[in-house]
C-alpha cells in the first residue's frame, strides 16, 4: 500500500515539473483561443491595405481591341441629284448605267421657277398719275418704246421699258438709257414654272457614293445632297 502511494505521488510531480516548465503547454486559466493565436502572430507588423491597394496588385486584363469599321460597307443612306432638263437627263441616264443601280435609284418629274426672260423696268409708282407723269418725263428724254403696266398685279403702274432672253441683253440697254438721262430704271428676272428631272439615291454605299460624286462633276453646276 506504501509503495503505491509513493509511486502515485512520483507521477503527480512529474507532471507538475513538465507543466510548469512547458512541455505540456502554457495555457493559462481563464485565456481564450483568440488571445493565445494574438501572441502567435506578429501583430505590430501587420498593416491594412486599402481597397486601391488591392486592386493594384490585382492583375487587370487589358480591355479587347474596338472593331474594325469597314468604310466601304458604311451606307451614305441616301442622296439627291437634279434639277436637270431632258437633255442633260439623258446624259446622265447614260453615265449612271454601268453602276446598275437598279431599284435603288428613281426618277421623277418636279416643277421649278426658272428666270426664263429679264425686263428693263422703272419700278411701281403707285398711282396711274404717277405713271404717266413718268412716261412723259421719258418721251422728253427721247424714250419712246416704253409700256406702262395697268394689269391686277405687283408690278402695277410699273413701266416697261424691254423684255429680253439674256440679261446681256438687259444690261446693254439699261447702260444706254442711264447714258439718255433715264433714272431709277432696274432689271428684274421673269421666273416661270418649267419641269425638270430630279434623281434620288437610296442606300448608296461609299464607293457608289464616290462615283456618283465623280458623275455629277461632268456636268456644270450640279451637285448631290443630302435627301431632305
Amino acid at each position: 500500500m506504501l509503495k503505491f502511494i509513493f509511486w502515485s505521488l512520483l507521477c503527480i510531480n512529474a507532471v507538475l515539473f513538465a507543466f510548469s516548465r512547458g512541455y505540456l503547454g502554457n495555457i493559462k486559466p481563464g485565456e481564450r483561443e483568440p488571445g493565445r493565436i494574438a501572441r502567435q502572430l506578429n501583430t505590430d507588423k501587420l498593416q491594412l491595405l486599402s481597397s486601391a491597394a488591392v486592386a493594384a496588385t490585382v492583375a487587370v486584363p487589358a480591355p479587347p481591341p474596338e472593331p474594325v469599321v469597314d468604310n466601304a460597307a458604311v451606307l451614305a443612306a441616301c442622296t439627291e441629284m437634279g434639277n436637270l432638263d431632258e437633255r442633260e437627263a439623258r446624259r446622265l441616264d447614260k453615265l449612271l448605267e454601268p453602276l446598275a443601280l437598279g431599284d435603288k435609284v428613281v426618277k421623277k418629274e418636279v416643277t421649278v421657277q426658272e428666270i426664263s426672260s429679264h425686263m428693263v423696268m422703272i419700278p411701281p409708282l403707285g398711282s396711274k398719275d404717277a405713271a404717266d407723269k413718268k412716261a412723259a418725263e421719258l418721251k422728253e428724254l427721247g424714250v419712246t418704246n416704253y409700256f406702262i403696266m395697268n394689269e391686277s398685279s405687283a408690278a402695277k403702274w410699273a413701266i416697261s421699258l424691254g423684255v429680253f432672253k439674256s440679261e446681256t441683253a438687259a444690261q446693254t440697254l439699261l447702260a444706254a438709257l442711264a447714258k439718255q438721262g433715264v433714272k431709277g430704271a432696274k432689271i428684274v428676272g421673269r421666273p416661270t414654272a418649267t419641269t425638270r428631272q430630279a434623281y434620288r439615291f437610296n442606300d448608296i454605299d461609299a464607293p457608289t457614293k464616290a462615283k456618283l460624286d465623280v458623275i455629277a462633276g461632268k456636268f456644270e453646276d450640279l451637285n448631290t445632297r443630302p435627301c431632305k
